[in-house]
């Protein structure tokens, strides 16, 4: 069966550009996972785009299931799109690599409206320690691979304050959504304070 990850670096390439970084992290017991930079930007300036690489090598598995299969089952990778030279936003390598190992290592299946909790700064000063899986499909399309293998899917990664993540988990994700939106925030703002939430 061809190795997935070289198709999903070209996805990626195509709809990103040309990586100008890359960092490989492996932690004990999974496989490495490298997480490219790149350059962009939108009405708003210049952007930095971190995506995983290495994720989407093994079909994520639900936890309760007895046997893991090998070969079924949804695949992903994260990305997470922020404004470029207002933060040290370059030290969320590592905790990229860690959301993107936990399909491995917690047995937990990554999916849009999904809370994922690294319990400490994504970079150093940030105001933000959980990200919420959005839907995939807006920055990078799906990528078919042959059956019986599941696409993979390119999941944005939207930074949560610890009070945004408090209201998620009680209203869920679409309202939390809702405020955002309802409010203008600029969720790539490395620097943004809470949404209001009264």
């Amino acid at each position: 069966m061809a190795d997935v990850l070289p198709l999903v670096e070209a996805r990626l390439c195509t709809a990103l550009g040309e990586p100008d970084a890359r960092a490989a992290i492996t932690f004990l017991g999974t496989d490495r996972i490298e997480v490219l930079r790149f350059r962009g930007e939108d009405q708003e300036g210049p952007l930095v785009r971190y995506a995983t690489l290495g994720m989407s090598a093994h079909p994520m598995t639900d936890p309760t299931a007895l046997v893991a299969d090998p070969v079924k089952g949804p695949r992903a990778e994260l990305v997470l799109s922020v404004r470029q030279g207002r933060a040290d936003t370059d030290k969320v390598l590592r905790p990229l690599a860690v959301l993107a190992a936990s399909p491995q290592v917690e047995g937990v299946v990554v999916a849009p409206g999904a809370s994922l909790d690294l319990g400490e700064p994504l970079w150093p000063g940030a105001g933000f320690t959980s990200v919420l899986v959005a839907e995939p499909g807006g920055l990078v399309e799906d990528l078919e691979l042959d059956e019986p293998l599941d696409p993979v899917r390119f999941l944005p990664l939207l930074p949560m304050t610890p009070n945004e993540a408090a209201y998620k988990r009680v209203h869920g994700a679409q309202a939390l959504q809702e405020r955002w939106l309802t409010h203008g925030t600029d969720l790539r703002d490395p620097l943004r304070r809470s949404v209001p939430l009264d």
